[in-house]
């Protein structure tokens, strides 16, 4: 019962430090988990009492679903798509080149046996960019680039972990077989991302049939968790199925949701993931150890190095056939490649199955560079974002948000006031009352709205865009729901579907030219001829 109340007390004691860390973040305006990690580690250094061990199985197991859940749940796919093959490339073909390199240069400065020099560039190949997103969003930068250092993180911390299991086997045995190696990536990676598809979609499903929002929270509670579970249980990779639960049903679950449950489960997983940063890296600054950095200081300046030149050669190498990300751009994914809880953990786990001292170096060589990360790229990260001028937050598109936000809320929340009263919760008379009120005031919100559009052209052209592509969206949905109930063929599912897509990717559409629209999407000419 005493350990029980002792880890209670740990924990609670840890929430409240990271709680007026937070604090003192947001008004110093600095990323709080830097300040997590200064605190834990000086609190490491003030009080010995304070330095923890840490077993690697609770960042994977404990911290790491949520975390990753959360950020899945709320990427949209359709976004995820228009942005697949860039972030294939850096999740895949870039983890395996940042190994290989990170592996090669630590080898050469430090003399370190190759295979434990691979070992440690797939500990740190995965980047964990989150408090660089937190500070990217409230700066306003544009969503397709946070969509892309989000998705990169997300797949190649799985990318990672499999070819991190690979190249210990091959280090510890001897063995190494190209074509195994292979075989086994795709099979983990594969089979794990189809389980928490599966997983994810019958979540869902369950959600739809379900009108109770403890219930559905729960749901998606136990399928964060069950996901990982399951697929480590299968030896396949639980961070893959995770994602993929979570995109399946952050993308799927919510139709199926009441307005009171997606509150409540966004506001959960919003919880959840602040509840698991703040324990990660307040826990990343108190298990470190300051002595053993300091005595492998030549060794981590080596890895430090090789992490930032490997990040480089990715970063403008692989992406230079994409015409569409622009220098800037690549500016900010190099230099927002932070590394964090998946390295962590991954490092701890080497305790266990290589020699002791090998182990420390490992160990010395990632918390140093995490810290670096964290200390100096995580700290720097605005400056170099307002020193780029990528920041496209203006002015009229935030009285325009703020705006439409405060109508499109006011009438969801009126709509479900009526429904209430209509259902016979509220009486004839207050409903009279408060609609009387909230009617009027509703339609004078409305047009607020319609005002800075007519003001702004720029803003009206943005959000008709907006509206088109989500026309598209949902018209390629029910062409794909028209061919599973067989109401068409496959000829002419493949026919729609092109003519959808290729609207998708133009970048200007003449929205209001009816007879533009009609040869561009169904291909039918509007002369009186053939009508």
């Amino acid at each position: 019962m005493s350990e029980i109340f002792f880890i209670e007390e740990i924990a609670v004691g840890l929430l409240l430090i990271a709680t007026i860390v937070g604090v003192l973040a947001r008004r110093l305006r600095m990323p709080y988990t830097v300040g997590l990690v200064v605190v834990g580690a000086a609190l490491a250094i003030l009080f010995r009492q304070f330095h923890m061990e840490l077993d690697s199985e609770i960042i994977l197991v404990v911290f790491v679903p949520p975390l990753i859940f959360e950020a899945a749940f709320h990427l949209p796919i359709p976004d995820l798509k228009r942005n697949i093959s860039a972030i294939l490339v850096l999740a895949i073909a870039g983890v395996t080149l940042t190994t290989l390199l990170v592996g090669g240069i630590v080898a050469w400065g430090t003399g370190m046996p190759i295979g434990y020099a691979i070992i440690f560039g797939a500990i740190i190949a995965a980047t964990d960019p989150i408090s660089v997103i937190a500070m990217l969003k409230s700066l306003g930068v544009p969503k397709r680039l946070q969509i892309l250092l989000e998705s990169e993180s997300l797949l190649n911390d799985g990318t990672a972990i499999v070819i991190f299991n690979i190249a210990v086997v091959a280090a510890t045995t001897g063995a190494f077989s190209l074509r195994n190696g292979i075989s086994d990536f795709i099979i983990s990676a594969g089979v794990g991302l189809g389980v928490g598809f599966v997983l994810g979609v019958l979540a869902s499903l369950l959600i739809s049939r379900i009108d109770d929002h403890l219930i559905e929270t729960a749901i998606t509670f136990v399928l964060a968790y069950g996901a990982f579970v399951l697929a480590e249980s299968i030896h396949v990779s639980g961070v893959l199925a995770v994602v993929a639960a979570g995109l399946a049903n952050g993308n799927i679950g919510p139709r199926g949701m009441s307005p009171t449950t997606r509150i409540v489960v966004f506001n959960f997983w919003e919880f959840m993931s602040f509840i698991s940063n703040s324990f990660v890296f307040l826990l990343i600054g108190l298990v470190t150890d300051i002595s053993l950095i300091f005595s492998h200081w030549q060794a981590i300046l080596w890895g430090i190095l090789a992490a930032l030149v490997s990040r480089l050669v990715v970063v403008y190498g692989l992406l230079t056939p994409f015409k569409n990300i622009s220098m800037h751009w690549k500016h900010v994914i190099y230099w927002g490649g932070l590394r964090g809880a998946i390295s962590l953990a991954l490092v701890l786990s080497l305790s266990s199955k290589v020699d002791s001292g090998v182990s420390n170096q490992l160990l010395a060589m990632v918390f140093g560079l995490v810290i670096f990360t964290l200390l100096v790229q995580g700290t720097s990260m605005n400056t170099v974002i307002k020193k780029l001028q990528i920041i496209t937050r203006r002015e009229d598109r935030i009285e325009y948000d703020l705006r439409r936000a405060r109508a499109v809320s006011t009438r969801a929340s009126y709509e479900h006031v009526e429904k209430i009263y209509k259902s016979g919760m509220i009486s004839k008379h207050v409903w009279e009352i408060i609609s009387g009120v909230l009617s009027p005031y509703s339609k004078n919100l409305t047009g607020e709205v319609k005002e800075i559009l007519v003001k702004h052209p720029e803003v009206q052209a943005e959000e008709l865009d907006t509206a088109w592509r989500e026309f598209l969206s949902f018209q390629r949905l029910q062409v794909t729901e028209l061919l599973t109930s067989n109401a068409i063929g496959e000829d002419v599912y493949s026919e729609l579907t092109s003519q959808i897509d290729h609207a998708l990717d133009l970048r200007e559409i003449h929205w209001d030219d009816i007879k533009y629209l009609n040869e561009l999407f169904l291909n039918v000419s509007t002369e009186p001829d053939n009508v």
